[in-house]
């Protein structure tokens, strides 16, 4: 089957995320090709998973250079891509590199959006004492993870959770949630109005997922 979107993955640390989408564009029918990773932080392990599937890998160092510099540097390596995904990338981007990808820059995040965008997603809902956790997929906007949702799903938080057991309960849902959006948005199947993101969903298909505790 031939690929419709070429994706770059940007990543700043281990890179599970970006595991996920590596295994799923390994399926011939995924409607998608990684064709480029870049960090932000030199030895990010993430590198390492790009290098043994096969997928050219860089670094651009975020540090000694101004913003403009370093966005300039990130669309050079990413000008024969189509899709951005951020895959544990921990950089704000500006509005010029996103208008270079209208709606065509996406994220995950372990939260249910807009509750406790920004860091430790996990350890805000604990705080707060919400029953539910969760992650979302969502497009970027100039916001901090302000963007138009894609699908969503949860957790139950459950008595004695610290921030890395709930963390670890939210991971595999964002495994399944992220390669779920990239199909969508590389099918052509997302469009948006009014800040809002419409997906137009198959037989059997949800833009909502639920995980129960193992008994």
């Amino acid at each position: 089957m031939s690929r419709t979107a070429r994706v770059g993955v940007l990543v700043s640390g281990r890179g599970s995320n970006l595991q996920t989408l590596l295994d799923a564009a390994a399926d011939p029918w995924f409607p998608a090709d990684i064709t480029v990773v870049v960090s932000n932080v030199p030895g990010a392990f993430a590198l390492e998973r790009a290098a043994a599937a096969g997928v050219p890998a860089l670094t651009i160092d975020h540090r000694g250079r101004g913003r403009a510099e370093f966005e300039a540097e990130l669309l050079a390596a990413l000008s024969d891509v189509d899709i951005v995904c951020l895959a544990g990338f921990m950089r704000v981007l500006t509005p010029g590199f996103l208008n270079a990808f209208p709606n065509r820059v996406l994220n995950i995040h372990p939260a249910l959006l807009p509750a406790f965008p920004g860091l430790h997603g996990p350890a805000q809902a604990l705080a707060a004492g919400v029953t539910q956790a969760g992650a979302t997929c969502h497009l970027v906007d100039a916001g901090v993870d302000t963007g138009p949702i894609l699908a969503q799903g949860s957790v139950p938080v459950l008595p004695g959770d610290t921030e890395e057991s709930l963390a670890a309960r939210i991971l595999p849902l964002e495994h399944r949630l992220f390669p779920l959006g990239l199909r969508w948005l590389a099918e052509g199947r997302v469009t948006v109005t009014d800040r809002r993101a419409q997906v137009a969903l198959q037989p059997g298909e949800s833009r909502w997922l639920s995980f129960s505790p193992p008994a």
